[in-house]
């Protein structure tokens, strides 16, 4: 059996996990990182993505749009701008995180239109990838 590391998720609506894990993939704006016990303490950010946990009771995962994770030896805290357990998310959430991730590009300043765009295709991906149509 592998080593035990706490793990918390929390939105600015609720906390959706805290439990004793082996694992947790985190879509980093880096690339995707795994995080386990003993990891060097780290602070991240986040991209859209999934969010995989993996523990004793299996695995779980859910859907980030942004936001931070910190890494320590004994413990990973991801504070995310939105998250929802995967069996959460539907078209109508698709459609609405699109539109303001569409609304808040069209209205970025030249500087930021990169930063909006990126993350704006990665909202599209994500959504894809879930089968979800992104054709608005």
């Amino acid at each position: 059996m592998m080593a035990t590391v706490q793990f918390d998720l929390v939105s600015p609506e609720r906390k959706l996990a805290s439990l004793q894990v082996e694992q947790v993939q985190i879509p980093g704006s880096e690339g995707r990182l795994t995080a386990m016990a003993g990891h060097e303490p780290t602070i991240l950010t986040l991209r859209p993505g999934r969010l995989i946990v993996n523990g004793p009771e299996g695995e779980m995962e859910f859907i980030v749009t942004g936001g931070f994770a910190e890494l320590a030896p004994e413990n990973i805290s991801v504070l995310a701008e939105v998250a929802l357990p995967r069996g959460e998310m539907s078209q109508e959430i698709v459609t609405d995180l699109i539109a303001k991730a569409r609304a808040e590009h069209d209205k970025a300043s030249q500087e930021e239109q990169a930063e909006t765009h990126t993350f704006l295709s990665d909202l599209f991906h994500i959504a894809e990838d879930l089968g979800f149509h992104t054709n608005l």
